[in-house]
Formats: C-alpha cells, sequence, structure tokens
C-alpha cells in the first residue's frame, strides 16, 4: 500500500470514529467522557490496540471539541460531553448523508431532483467538497455544476447548504422530466417509461 493510499485509509478511519462519537454523544444526550465504562478502557489501555483506541478516542473527543460540536460539562466530579447545536447539525447532516448513501428509498414518485450551484472561484475549494459529496452520496453529474437525483433529498440539501455556508449559491430543483433521462433510469435502476 502505498503512502497516499495508507494516509486515505487514516482519514477514513478519522471520519468513521468522528461520527460514532457524535453518534454516541447524541443518542445519549449527555456522555461520560470515560465512555461510561472507565474500567474497560483501563483494560483496554493495557493492551496496543486498546491503547490506540484509547487514544483516538481522546483526541477525537478533543477534536469535536475544538470544533465546537461538542461541549464538556462536570457533574458531581466526572467529566462528561454534550452535543452543541453545531454538533446536532452535523449529527442530522452525517445521517441524512449515510441514509443517502445506503439508499434507503421510497418507491420513485416519477420526479427528478436536481440541485444546481454557482460557487465563485475564490471559494474553490468549497466547491470542489461540494462535487465531492454529491458524488459520494450517489448524485449523478449531468454538467459541472448540475447534479441529479431521483429521490427527496431536500433536507439533505438543506442541511448540506449549512454545514457548507452557501445559502443562495446553490438551487434545489423538482423536475417532472428530464429529455433523453432512459441512462438516468438504468443507472439508478428505476422504471422505464
Amino acid at each position: 500500500m502505498g503512502k497516499l493510499e495508507k494516509e486515505a485509509v487514516q482519514v477514513r478511519r478519522r471520519g468513521y470514529l468522528r461520527d460514532a462519537v457524535l453518534t454516541a454523544v447524541g443518542g445519549a444526550g449527555l456522555l461520560l467522557v470515560a465512555m461510561a465504562a472507565p474500567n474497560v478502557l483501563q483494560l483496554l489501555g493495557k493492551t496496543p490496540i486498546g491503547k490506540r483506541f484509547k487514544d483516538q478516542t481522546r483526541s477525537t473527543l478533543s477534536r469535536l471539541a475544538k470544533d465546537g460540536l461538542i461541549r464538556f460539562e462536570e457533574r458531581g466530579g466526572k467529566k462528561f460531553a454534550r452535543l452543541t447545536d453545531k454538533g446536532r447539525d452535523a449529527l442530522a447532516f452525517e445521517q441524512q448523508k449515510r441514509m443517502l448513501q445506503e439508499g434507503r428509498k421510497k418507491r420513485w414518485d416519477r420526479r427528478y431532483r436536481i440541485v444546481s450551484f454557482d460557487i465563485a472561484e475564490k471559494k474553490r475549494a468549497v466547491r470542489i467538497r461540494l462535487r465531492t459529496i454529491m458524488q459520494s452520496t450517489g448524485f449523478i453529474r449531468l454538467q459541472d455544476s448540475v447534479w441529479v437525483y431521483p429521490y427527496d433529498c431536500e433536507d439533505f440539501i438543506a442541511l448540506l447548504k449549512a454545514d457548507l455556508e452557501i445559502g443562495k449559491e446553490v438551487v434545489y430543483i423538482i423536475a417532472e422530466t428530464i429529455e433523453n433521462d432512459q441512462w438516468l433510469r438504468d443507472h439508478f435502476s428505476l422504471p422505464r417509461k
């Protein structure tokens, strides 16, 4: 495995752990920083894998706090993590993204959802991130800044716009038809005309 592949694996793992910790804090509402089982972490700390997991969890919690997604509180001499409003938004965004990626779809209502954007060159990094997210969640590119998806994804797009801070630069369209759409129907396994 090359250097770039190893770095990519580390970034993905960090993202998985970040999402897992956010979900745990969000699901519990308030999470004991020692993960509600301090003895387990102490036992894990004695193994090489456990030590790395413990360290990664702590650094993930620190990163989440630094990013403003969680905040730490003390109650009865114990330290707890709680989601902030920004953390709740990030968690909702990740859950919506996961739902689209996993393909939890209802019956197709014969409408396409089109997302069009016009993001200035000075925000190039945001534009690239938007395209990457669109592709990774299953949208298909019609043109450079026009993407299509056959199922309701309005909530996801609203959260994405908020996350990337690009309100008016992104337009969500619901279309009845797209000319010569058979290739889209084939791609998404939709009924033929």
